[in-house]
């Protein structure tokens, strides 16, 4: 019984009606050829149908509004089923709408209670003027903030300390840094090109080091974490051994040659294992690839700039509780549908031309079918997080709740991965103006990395992250110290002992 009732839902789940009858032969005669035949005699052509449809839904569920217009853009102008209408019609249901107002189908709110969200799609964002809550001006810099590159911001850290002389030198050095933050420019070339000595080369470099991201202007990696690592010594004693195991054993290091390290060292695989873990927990050798400044983390595509939102949330009604209008936008103003004259002309298609018409309408059919499916997902996300995360829409980073993919992919009842596809590129203008990425409201630690910010802010004298963790921990949040001095580096913000310099 067990096997029947597993089979019976993993092929249930493909979209056929395979499983059951199959199951039943094999329960009732045997494992026989009778079992191959009818494999073949059920409608083999749904798993493909339901797996290209699975594809493209997927395919398109991760694409934000500008990507998705390029998408549908190319489909109306290569395939002849596909039509697009002046009429509004709401994206996901199809029903007539008639001015700004949301599909009275579509949008989620079974009540007029203010907690409870109103979320639908709307194609009226050309002419769409956002609400927002509060009297507070709102520059053209808190929609789509300038994000300083590494030379840049490394520069205006460093360029009150340096001399007249120093300066175009600096400039160059940072204007060669790689995409990891390391100069592979040799030091002599640098020293031969600008007519100067090594050794002020190296002057020049060890000011660098010490600017955030720690690090920054080292030759290679072995020497970036080096450099982190002295910096680290001033403000906390380091295992001796951990310098000992970077200089000498970096090459172990680097390929999980533990065993070699130890016997290197001579020293246990345990105690290698915490020297590995403290570097780990503690020092990057590429030092660009750790969190700095307003970049926040980089990665290998660059720091990502939010201009165009996918979604808009603004107040509806007002006082201290207003109720959330969340506007998922359409990026194509009409509807899109599958050309009901191209379909008549189906069966009076010449011979030659019978395939490949047949072959468009299938594919008109199935992307405005994948649409829908990728709208209908993207406003039961926006529903819950709208929800989950109201006091943090409407108050700031503060009051922001940790919340995974993982729990509301169960909520949900879709894999995690639909989430993350969902929120993958897209980003949230809230009802203050501000934009910011959908994977936002995912960030576990942001009201404990404000708190942190705030209790930075108002100090007299530097805190330690050990005075600063006590203070978190009496404020309510469970924290380590190590943990906020990750949490500072994630900011961008010096540790103590260079904030009294700062």
């Amino acid at each position: 019984m067990n096997i029947l009732l597993n089979c019976t839902k993993q092929l249930k789940f493909s979209g056929t009606f395979l499983a059951t009858y199959t199951i039943t032969i094999y329960n009732k005669y045997g494992y026989t050829m009778s079992q191959q035949t009818h494999l073949t005699y059920h409608k083999p052509s749904h798993r493909p149908l339901a797996t290209a449809h699975l594809a493209q839904t997927m395919s398109l569920l991760e694409m934000n509004n500008q990507e998705l217009l390029e998408k549908l853009e190319g489909e109306l102008a290569n395939n002849p089923a596909l039509e697009l209408i002046e009429d509004q019609h709401c994206p996901t249901c199809n029903r007539k709408i008639y001015g700004n107002l949301p599909c009275p189908q579509c949008s989620f709110s079974s009540s007029s209670n203010f907690d409870s969200p109103i979320v639908y799609v709307s194609s009226q964002h050309e002419t769409y003027t956002p609400k927002y809550r509060g009297s507070d001006a709102i520059t053209p810099e808190d929609f789509s903030p300038t994000i300083e590159d590494l030379p840049t911001y490394v520069l205006g850290q460093i360029g009150s300390e340096l001399t007249p002389e120093e300066r175009p030198i600096t400039a160059y050095i940072l204007t060669h840094l790689d995409e990891d933050g390391l100069l592979r420019t040799p030091k002599v070339e640098i020293a031969l090109y600008h007519h100067i000595s090594i050794s002020m080369v190296d002057k020049i470099l060890s000011k660098l080091h010490r600017c955030d991201p720690i690090g920054v202007g080292a030759q290679n990696p072995q020497e970036a974490l080096l450099v982190q690592l002295k910096i680290l010594n001033e403000s906390q004693e380091i295992d001796p051994l951990v310098f000992k195991a970077i200089s000498e054993g970096f090459t172990e290091l680097s390929k999980h040659h533990y065993k070699s390290l130890a016997k290197s060292l001579n020293i246990s695989i345990k105690k290698v294992k915490v020297i590995l873990k403290f570097i780990n927990n503690n020092l990057n050798p590429y030092p660009a690839r750790t969190y700095w400044g307003d970049v926040r983390h980089r990665t290998e595509s660059g720091p990502v700039r939010y201009h165009n939102p996918d979604v808009y949330i603004s107040c509806y009604g007002n006082g201290e509780e207003p109720q959330l209008l969340v506007e998922i936008i359409w990026p194509i103003s009409g509807t899109l549908r599958v050309n009901p004259a191209f379909q008549k002309a189906l069966g009076q298609a010449p011979p030659e031309k019978n395939d490949q018409w047949n072959s468009d309408y299938q594919k008109a059919n199935l992307l405005v079918k994948c649409l829908g499916q990728r709208n209908h997902t993207i406003v039961q996300l926006m529903l819950k997080l709208a929800k989950k995360q109201r006091k943090f829409i409407l108050k700031g980073d503060k009051h922001s709740k940790p919340l995974t993919r993982a729990k509301l992919s169960e909520e949900l009842e879709v894999h995690e991965s639909t989430i993350s596809r969902a929120v993958a590129g897209k980003s949230v203008q809230l009802p203050n103006g501000k934009i910011i990425p959908i994977s936002k409201f995912f960030d576990r630690s942001l009201h404990i990395r404000t708190v942190m910010k705030e209790i930075i802010e108002n100090e007299t004298t530097p805190l330690s992250d050990t005075r600063i963790a006590e203070i978190l921990i009496e404020e309510g949040y469970n924290i380590a110290r190590r943990t906020v001095a990750k949490y500072r580096s994630m900011e961008g913000i010096l540790p103590a002992h260079l904030r009294k310099n700062s």
